[in-house]
């Protein structure tokens, strides 16, 4: 009797830790799938009537170029933006398409494209960040800041953008505004144009984020 119960009192021992196993398994996801699920990606939505705008105010002339080609994606570790929606469990990606950059005039845009901006070998500027800091203010808004790395002309700089974003139906307009030295993207621009080109210019982002499908943790 005693040889017999041995082996059976390993095998009941050894179900009793499989169904411990188990149990702890199926807790463990189910802590993890309520995050899993609120995470939600945003895409630009292409068909808004976004808008980037570039301002150029140097000694003798102020000019602008703009563009409405904008397209990227924002990832956020929640379904809806919140105040303190941040870590690095957000993503955000923007590209502009530098090529398509229209000042009003069009010897102006070739030599902007082909001789400064060499958009035949750098056609996109980027930027890859994450959330930081996420403020609402009385007015429904959000005051986003992202971290990350802003690429033009081959050249990637770190760079905070901090931007307003508004809720709509569905998705969120994003404002975005800050400054930008050619220098620091080594854009040269030849003596004789300094005083019609300035170093610094103000960029100037207004695009539309929409859902990209139902929240989920497999959105990509």
């Amino acid at each position: 009797m005693t040889r017999q119960e041995g082996p059976r009192g390993r095998r009941v021992a050894g179900s009793t830790s499989l169904l411990a196993l188990g149990l702890a398994l199926q807790f463990s996801v189910a802590l993890a799938l309520p995050r899993l699920c609120a995470a939600q990606e945003f895409h630009v939505d292409r068909r808004a009537e976004n808008l980037v705008r570039f301002i150029s105010r140097a000694s003798i002339e102020e000019f602008e170029g703009v563009t409405e080609r904008i397209d990227g994606y924002v990832r956020l570790d929640a379904a809806t933006l919140t105040p303190g929606t941040a870590g690095g469990a957000t993503e955000i990606w923007l590209e502009v398409d530098l090529a398509s950059l229209d000042t009003g005039i069009g010897l102006r845009d070739r030599h902007m494209r082909d001789r400064y901006l060499e958009t035949a070998k750098y056609p996109y500027a980027t930027f890859r960040g994450t959330v930081v800091r996420s403020e609402a203010d009385p007015a429904g808004a959000y005051r986003v800041t992202a971290r990350g790395t802003l690429s033009i002309h081959g050249v990637a700089r770190p760079r905070d953008l901090t931007c307003r974003v508004e809720p709509r139906s569905p998705g969120y307009r994003a404002l975005c505004a800050f400054e930008v030295l050619l220098s620091d993207h080594q854009i040269e621009i030849p003596r004789v144009m300094f005083l019609k080109l300035a170093n610094e210019i103000s960029l100037e982002l207004d695009f539309v984020v929409t859902p990209a499908g139902p929240p989920n943790g497999d959105a990509r």
